[in-house]
């Protein structure tokens, strides 16, 4: 009994002895986690240091800073355990040479890396120097997404160009004819060319009606202006479309009579929107006198205001015959009057008023479109409805 006693004895000793050498395993283990993070941490605040104090450097820089970051964080987990005499001797040399091997490795990709990134850089940029710009292919995709972005930017640039010289030649030539008029006509007057009364009396109203013209033509010059500023300042509130409507008409009324076109409204009731009430007139008026101007005598201007789709519609359908398809995205481009239509009738226009038109809506959030509808072109502004 006292042998069987004893060996029990020595085993619980033993048991306890094991007991202590894991809880020892497990606190250097804690330990060496703790120094660990403590080091990766301090190496990442230095690694991020480095790269702020760089930033404006080439690429290829924050690249090996990554690495060289990386390695150093691995570096000081060694280092920990090295110093716990966790490994040491041949194993710890072996581990210290791994470590070495691997941050040459991860030096020469991050190099091969940032050398493409360079290199596509500068041909990123090159290409942009070397104009007209095109987006050159092959690029990382980021890179090439900013290359594609700036092609796009550089097309819409070149196209809104374009629009501004033809904008600058049209509203030359609109301007030059009335006032070339004019001129004669005032010289005439003053010379005594012109006696007789009645003559007189038409020279002072063509000249009267040429002003009105030139005036008009310098107020859509200047809405335009501001349309494209971002300075358009609107005052919304709730308003119907059936008022807007019937405002509009009322508004257009004395040109169709005189163009011998009827006028023709279809308004639901209760289509309420938040706008302002000026500025949408103002487009919904150019949109019905674009209409008149392009519909022969006899025939008939509709507007309709509804709700269609879950917004509010208002659309001016005229019969002008149709647009050309080609010429449908461009209808509503600065100074855009059409192939047939570029020298303007006596009620014509600098060709503004669709621009004017579409700039107004969209500030509203809405959508404009043109689409050809039976015997001519339907126009249509969308609108979110009063909620």
């Amino acid at each position: 009994m006292t042998a069987v006693a004893g060996f029990a004895a020595a085993g619980f000793a033993s048991a306890g002895d094991g007991g202590v050498a894991a809880q020892a395993a497990m606190d250097d283990l804690g330990m060496i986690i703790a120094v660990t993070a403590g080091l990766g941490l301090l190496v990442a605040i230095l690694g991020v240091a480095v790269m702020w104090w760089l930033r404006t450097r080439s690429i290829g820089v924050m690249l090996a800073i990554v690495m060289v970051v990386a390695i150093a964080a691995t570096l000081a987990g060694v280092v920990a355990i090295t110093l716990k005499m966790i490994i040491d001797g041949p194993v710890r040399d072996i581990v210290l040479s791994v470590v070495a091997v691997g941050g040459l490795v991860g030096l020469g990709v991050a190099y091969v890396l940032a050398r493409r990134v360079v290199g596509e850089s500068r041909r990123l940029v090159a290409a942009v120097r070397d104009l007209p710009f095109t987006a050159p292919r092959g690029l990382p995709a980021e890179l090439q997404t900013i290359a594609n972005t700036l092609e796009e930017a550089y097309a819409r640039e070149r196209a809104l160009e374009g629009a501004r010289r033809e904008l600058v030649a049209w509203v030359s030539h609109d301007l030059r004819t009335p006032l070339a008029g004019m001129r004669a006509m005032a010289e005439a007057l003053e010379d005594g060319v012109v006696a007789d009364p009645h003559t007189v009396a038409r020279y002072h109203a063509q000249i009267k009606l040429e002003v009105e013209r030139l005036s008009a033509m310098v107020d859509d010059l200047f809405e335009l202006s501001r349309i494209h500023a971002g300075a358009l300042r609107l005052s919304p509130s709730k308003i119907g479309l059936a008022d807007l409507v019937a405002d509009t008409l009322a508004g257009a009324e004395p040109l169709a009579r005189a163009k011998g076109v009827r006028l023709s409204a279809e308004a639901a009731e209760a289509v309420p929107v938040t706008a302002d009430a000026g500025a949408l007139s103002r487009a919904l008026g150019n949109l019905v006198v674009n209409a008149i101007r392009h519909t022969p005598s006899d025939q008939t201007v509709v507007l309709r205001a509804a709700v269609d789709a879950g917004m509010a519609c208002l659309s001016v359908t005229d019969c002008c015959g149709g647009i050309p398809e080609e010429d449908l995205p461009r209808v509503f481009d600065v100074a855009f009057r059409g192939e047939t239509a570029r020298t303007p009738t006596l009620d014509g226009g600098a060709g503004l008023g669709l621009a004017i038109a579409q700039g107004i809506v969209e500030a509203h959030d809405g959508v404009i479109g043109v689409v050809n509808d039976g015997p001519g072109c339907r126009f249509e502004i969308r609108l979110p409805l009063v909620t």
